[in-house]
């Protein structure tokens, strides 16, 4: 009898083994997929940046013009970001990372033309796409991994190797967009770019399963509970503000940390500014893999991280403004912001999981857009008003406010906590 019950324990173990290792191998299999088109996405976004202001320089604009276009992007991010996002929820995600594709496409094809107009229109569909790429990806893939049921913990995982594989594609993206814009002029890497969209278009059509937030429900009721989660639960509007403060001051730097450069005594020949962007991706890499030995060795809740993310980038941030001569000390501070970057971006990921609600996720998402493109336009508008210190001043105050309203947060549950052992159960990557 005894010897019957130790086979029968024996045999349930090698089918829970057998059930785990099929569980994995398919979680895999689905990070795989939902990786390869994100990082598609990612590359033609890449791609795109490096020669946006050198093209429209090239066409003959003054630089109002350029900075005007510069802005229409972002407050049609900020528009639109409102509209897309319950669109999503209702239609589905599937659906509109589709018209993402088709849109961004179209905004590359304007390129192509030296018509102010059209390059306008290119910015508008350009400010949808930012949203729509910000949003609906990730709400895809939470709802698709809730619904196959793997375990919270793989979440982290996705994010931490989205963020560390982002840095590499940014890397020979920006490479390539260089080589490209050399070879064939400032207007091949927007085709290039296309090329890349097209290919994600067509993985996410033949690929995708499509899911939804609350498709049962009409636009207008979408519309209605979604801003209902946001007046009723007082960490999602202050999860809404952190990321939105953040992301100002980070977009801000992305706009500052050449001309800061040149001011603080460097000489514009003598800054090799590809070296300085690969260094820069290259400390996200290192951000996202301190991330991932965080959760591997300590107990500490997202929410606290987050803490110790702010705090140092408000150290970092402060650093051109209080000694705004000493260029290598700048440099040094960007390169830890950076850091602080690839540490936010799975961080952030992590806690909009946990606290955002999966019928009205990609709406709120887009909403925690709106202050953000409202705080850059903001700056632009007025850049040329602001000294360069002053503007790290007010990043400086955006990620104080940051630090001060998660502080105030408190872990809802003990899943808060990061796993441990997060490597052993993702793909690797090292």
């Amino acid at each position: 009898m005894w010897l019957k019950s130790s086979n029968d324990n024996e045999s349930a173990s090698k089918v829970s083994s057998t059930s785990s290792t099929q569980s994995m191998q398919s979680f895999k299999s689905f990070q795989y997929k939902y990786l390869t088109i994100y990082l598609l996405a990612m590359a033609a976004d890449w791609l795109q940046g490096p020669y946006v202001y050198a093209l429209y320089e090239s066409y003959g604009f003054k630089k109002s013009d350029i900075a005007f276009l510069f802005v229409s992007g972002f407050l049609s991010s900020m528009c639109f970001g409102i509209i897309v996002g319950p669109i999503a929820d209702k239609y589905g995600r599937k659906l509109m990372s589709i018209i993402f594709g088709v849109l961004y496409s179209a905004s590359c094809l304007t390129k192509l033309v030296n018509d102010f107009g059209i390059l306008l229109a290119g910015r508008v569909l350009g400010g949808i796409s930012t949203s729509l790429l910000f949003s609906v990806f990730e709400s895809w893939m939470v709802a698709e991994h809730n619904a196959r049921e793997y375990p919270d913990s793989l979440l982290s995982s996705t994010f931490y190797i989205a963020t560390f594989l982002n840095g590499i594609v940014a890397i020979f993206a920006g490479l390539w967009s260089s080589f490209a814009a050399d070879r064939w002029g400032f207007v091949s890497p927007f085709m290039w770019a296309l090329g890349l969209l097209v290919i994600c278009t067509v993985l996410i059509i033949t690929s995708w399963n499509e899911n939804y937030g609350n498709s049962s429900v009409s636009l207008e009721h979408t519309f209605r509970s979604s801003f209902q989660y946001l007046m009723n639960d007082r960490s999602i509007i202050k999860l809404g503000f952190i990321q939105s403060l953040f992301e100002a001051s980070m977009y801000t730097f992305v706009f500052m940390w050449t001309p800061t450069l040149q001011e603080s005594g460097s000489q514009v020949g003598e800054l090799p500014f590809g070296l300085i962007f690969a260094t820069f991706m290259v400390c996200i890499m290192i951000g996202s893999s301190i991330f991932n030995m965080i959760s591997k060795q300590a107990s500490m809740t997202t929410e606290r991280l987050a803490c110790w993310i702010f705090g140092c980038a408000i150290g970092c941030m402060s650093i051109p403004y209080l000694f705004p001569t000493q260029s290598l000390l700048i440099y040094i501070s960007f390169l830890v912001f950076e850091i602080c970057c690839g540490l936010y971006f799975p961080t952030i990921g992590t806690l909009r999981s946990k606290y955002i609600p999966e019928s009205a996720r990609t709406s709120i998402m887009n909403y925690f857009r709106v202050p953000l493109n409202f705080m850059v336009v903001v700056v632009l508008s007025n850049i040329s008003s602001i000294s360069t210190t002053n503007i790290f001043l007010v990043c400086t105050l955006w990620l104080s406010i940051a630090l001060v309203l998660q502080n105030s947060f408190v872990p809802r549950s003990s899943s808060n906590i990061l796993p441990k052992s997060i490597n052993e159960n993702f793909i690797s990557v090292d």
